[in-house]
């Protein structure tokens, strides 16, 4: 049996003042409350509060993981090269990946996930169709070198994560391990209490193809995603795709040459010419993996480089400076035009569809030229999605207007496919006898994430406030000062703690009442128990955390309330 956490000997130091490198809710109240201590940018230690609640987000998580027949094992953190190299991802993941040498000189990583590591595993120990399917995962700690750790445990460069692993013969097999993950997910988040959103999403660096993202809606979040008011689409705005069909544009005269001195931007051209950015095309000079690329978007829209480079990877996209212009008589800077770029890749989003007319520029200096017809005047090479979403964009499904909110990315599931048992040449005997490729699923959560969500989520202005499962007790009792007041309050504490109840006590001496009362608000165990000005009588006082109703009931009434 558990004992009774005694705040009088529990390691913790609450604070009245936010830290002042603080943003977000989760940063400020998680260091306020005593739960972590920052050790260095985006590394963080686990106090004895933090670390329960890290727990019992592990317990949620394992106990619905080997629900559904997955088996757990414990990875390195510290791996060789040579298996990363072996898909590429050595190099894909750039700047993100830790790495390292012994002292021999050979190179390491630290883990950011494990799909190469888990891949050589079942090539070891599974030959036959009959050894699978089969479903591996590790609760472990994932590093990645953020450029801007932010938001407390939020984004770190350390984090502890869910990752799990499936292993099937065929599609079909990997459809049902996929659906298995989707719905234990669900019931994952609905037992941590986490409001959530499931979301169509991109596989990036982890290729593949179905994938979809659990988030968590809150002000904090990095994500944007879209949420349609009118059907159940919703998807990462990096997801987000436009279909747009050819136009008739026979209307259109010839092309015409504008003289139009000093409009390098789109601004600058659409107040000389008097017409709405949306009538013009803008064309975004970019490098994909050295080569000059141009990307043709409606002069009202932003390109989203993170989208062009999720179409675009494993190729890296950079933005053009002014020395690759050097030696490049056909590319004029501010005055780029689709029209006569025989020696440049052109991408456009589906808005420049075929029989559009544009204003765009004319490959001269200080000119311009419109009625520049798609299909007619020029060639798109490749259609891609490459806008930034804005709220009111047509729902795919749909039709209705998006809404765009913000959200915690607290799960992601893919269908990898055969990436990486091509890559590792991970094939079992078939039931025909002969070798068969297997192929995979990835799915993560965000364990130390799971934290900073609730947080944000669940917080109220007088601190944090946990769902029952997640918090570090079901009970925090308040002793209100004097000796019979402390005395009643660690009676209580133990008739329940005898009763399975976990229980955080405040038996700090010297401390006054208030300070108490407001440290079992910052704390946010779901039930605040006072042995207050009533103890001599028996009487406590109950406090629903969260709805702040206070009811008082005799000690006895009290156990049995909370013991039911």
């Amino acid at each position: 049996m558990a004992q009774v956490q005694r705040m009088s000997r529990l390691m913790i130091k609450t604070l009245r003042d936010d830290p002042a490198d603080a943003e977000t809710l989760n940063h400020k109240l998680l260091v306020r409350a005593g739960y972590v201590r920052r050790t260095a940018a985006g590394i963080w230690s686990w106090l004895p509060l933090g670390k329960k609640v890290l727990e019992n987000i592990t317990h949620v998580v394992r106990e619905e993981m080997d629900a559904i027949g997955a088996q757990e094992v414990l990875l390195p953190a510290l791996l060789p090269k040579e298996s990363y190299d072996a898909t590429g991802r050595y190099d894909e993941y750039g700047d993100l990946l830790f790495r390292l040498k012994d002292r021999k000189g050979a190179d390491y990583l630290l883990g950011p996930t494990h799909e190469e590591i888990f891949t050589q595993i079942v090539k070891d120990q599974c030959s036959s169709y009959k050894d699978l399917p089969v479903i591996l995962y590790q609760i472990q700690t994932k590093y990645r070198d953020e450029a801007r750790p932010r938001a407390g445990v939020l984004r770190g460069r350390e984090f502890q994560m869910k990752d799990s692993y499936s292993f099937d013969t065929t599609d079909e097999g990997l459809a049902e391990s996929y659906d298995l993950h989707r719905a234990a997910y669900i019931k994952i988040f609905e037992r941590l209490g986490l409001d959530h959103r499931i979301v169509s999403a991109v596989s990036g660096a982890m290729g593949g193809s179905a994938s979809e993202e659990f988030l968590a809606p809150a002000p904090a979040g990095e994500d944007t995603f879209v949420d349609c008011p009118a059907c159940d689409y919703a998807a990462n705005t990096e997801a987000v795709s436009f279909v747009a069909t050819a136009v008739d544009g026979s209307a259109h005269g010839p092309v015409e040459d504008l003289d139009t001195p000093d409009t390098p931007t789109i601004e600058t051209l659409a107040a000389h010419l008097g017409v709405p950015a949306s009538a013009t095309l803008k064309n975004l000079l970019v490098k994909v993996d050295g080569e000059i690329v141009a990307v043709g978007v409606p002069g009202d829209r932003e390109v989203d480089l993170g989208k062009l480079g999720e179409h675009l990877s494993p190729a890296v996209v950079e933005l053009v400076t002014a020395e690759d212009f050097e030696g490049r008589d056909d590319l004029v800077r501010g005055y780029v035009g689709p029209q006569g770029l025989e020696k440049v890749r052109y991408i456009a989003d589906p808005r420049v569809a075929a029989g559009t007319a544009w204003i765009t520029g004319a490959n001269k200096i200080n000119t311009h030229a419109k009625n520049v017809v798609a299909g007619r005047d020029f060639e798109v090479d490749d259609y891609l999605d490459v806008v930034v979403v804005e709220e009111g964009d047509p729902c795919p499904k749909c039709g209705t207007g998006l809404k765009l909110d913000r959200a915690i990315e607290i799960g992601h599931i893919f269908q990898l496919g055969r990436k990486f048992a091509d890559a590792f040449q991970l094939d079992v005997l078939g039931q025909q006898g002969k070798p068969v490729r297997v192929t995979m699923g990835s799915y993560g959560i965000g364990v130390s994430r799971a934290v900073a969500a609730l947080a944000e989520q669940t917080a109220d202005d007088k601190g944090l406030c946990w769902p029952k499962e997640i918090a570090p007790a079901d009970v925090h009792v308040v002793a209100a000062g004097k000796a019979l007041q402390t005395e009643l309050a660690l009676d209580v504490s133990e008739q329940l703690n005898a009763a399975g109840v976990r229980v955080l006590v405040d038996d700090r001496a010297g401390v006054s009442p208030g300070v108490k009362f407001t440290d079992a608000e910052l704390i946010g165990v779901p039930t605040i128990l006072v042995a207050g000005r009533r103890s001599a009588e028996g009487v406590v006082e109950l406090k629903d955390r969260r709805t702040g109703e206070r009811e008082e009931l005799t000690v006895a009434e009290a156990v049995a309330r909370l013991t039911a």
